[in-house]
């Protein structure tokens, strides 16, 4: 976990989040936090045992997602010698390691039924027992769990241990996606532009120009704020005059013509008989099609290209200028590709 972290924002839902996560610090309670990658779920649970009585023991952090599930319970609650093949040691397990201290357990909704059926134990008698043990042992563990996933959905179709749910959400705190927290973005992007620009030696810190700023208020960010601290630090180092406001966002890094394209399936070619039945028709090839079931280059590349347009309007919000720019077309030649292919009425309307 991320030493020496802060948080960045001003937004309410982001404020509300932090907050509740203060006041829930200063209880010896299990806290669930539920948010989506990348919105800070690791920077939550430090905070709350930073913030707790707590705060001078351990934190130990694991991720169950990290593990294969025959090694999951041996890495949270230890193991004897002999008690399976390769086990030549006893091992205390995580909550053993996290005696007296918080046991944060990411991604918990990958735990399997015989995991959660040992935690459930943990949590209702403080105490565990290694595998190939006898006798359990005692712990005093504050547990912090993280997820992505609707927990009371999988507890509903027995995915997950619904009386495990019950006792590990004393207080349940979600977090906001990046697109719901107003005006962090800019926040976000001043305070990552200006320590990478410290970082690679820039004098003095030039901001971003309007139409990049606009791009990255109108992306969504699926990624949340790991995925802007990537594209913002990008950007930076990527611009050769630090003397003028940066201009050039790149959101995908694997965006090139040279990326390696997968071979396609072989399939059975129908189209040419399609096209022979509806000659007087022109053909319209599906947005991705197998190199050899295409009759009509054109009509395939067109589909191609309607289908980029398509999706580069809606991660931009139907904003022309930002697309234009996202897609590195001036705002006329976006303009004449929507017109060609019969999407600018309805871009037009999307916009108001």
């Amino acid at each position: 976990m991320e030493q020496n972290t802060q948080f960045i924002g001003q937004s309410f839902a982001f404020l509300d989040a932090v907050e509740q996560a203060e006041r829930a610090a200063e209880l010896n309670r299990p806290v669930l936090v539920i948010g989506e990658r990348g919105t800070g779920k690791e920077l939550i649970a430090e905070r709350l045992h930073r913030l707790s009585p707590r705060w001078g023991e351990v934190l130990i952090t694991m991720n169950c997602a990290a593990l294969p599930e025959t090694l999951i319970e041996a890495e949270l609650f230890g193991h004897e010698a002999g008690a399976f093949t390769g086990a030549t040691r006893v091992r205390a397990g995580r909550f053993e390691e996290a005696h007296g201290g918080t046991l944060f357990l990411d991604e918990l909704g990958t735990l399997s039924m015989a995991a959660q059926e040992r935690l459930l134990r943990v949590v209702e008698y403080g105490e565990v027992t290694r595998i190939g043990a006898s006798r359990p042992v005692q712990v005093d563990v504050r547990i912090v769990a993280a997820t992505n996933e609707d927990l009371p959905l999988a507890a509903e179709e027995g995915r997950f241990r619904a009386d495990l749910l019950d006792r590990l959400s004393f207080e349940v705190i979600t977090l906001p996606p990046l697109r719901a927290r107003e005006g962090d973005v800019r926040v976000l992007t001043d305070h990552f532009g200006r320590r990478m620009a410290a970082e690679i030696g820039w004098p003095q810190w030039p901001g971003f120009g309007a139409a990049a700023m606009a791009e990255l208020e109108a992306y969504r960010w699926p990624g949340n704020v790991r995925e802007l601290r990537n594209v913002i630090e990008r950007a930076v180092y990527r611009w050769d005059e630090p003397a003028r406001p940066i201009d050039r966002i790149v959101f995908d890094p694997f965006g090139s013509p040279w990326r390696p394209v997968p071979m396609p399936k072989a399939t059975v070619n129908q189209t040419h008989v399609s096209r022979t039945e509806n000659s007087h028709q022109r053909p319209v090839a599906p947005a991705v099609a197998a190199y050899e079931d295409v009759a009509d280059l054109k009509a395939a590349m067109d589909a191609h290209e309607v289908a980029i347009l398509r999706g580069a309007l809606s991660r931009y919000r139907f904003n022309q200028r930002a697309t234009a720019k996202g897609l590195s077309l001036s705002y006329d030649q976006l303009r004449h590709c929507l017109k060609k292919h019969g999407l600018l009425a309805a871009t037009a309307e999307s916009e108001t």
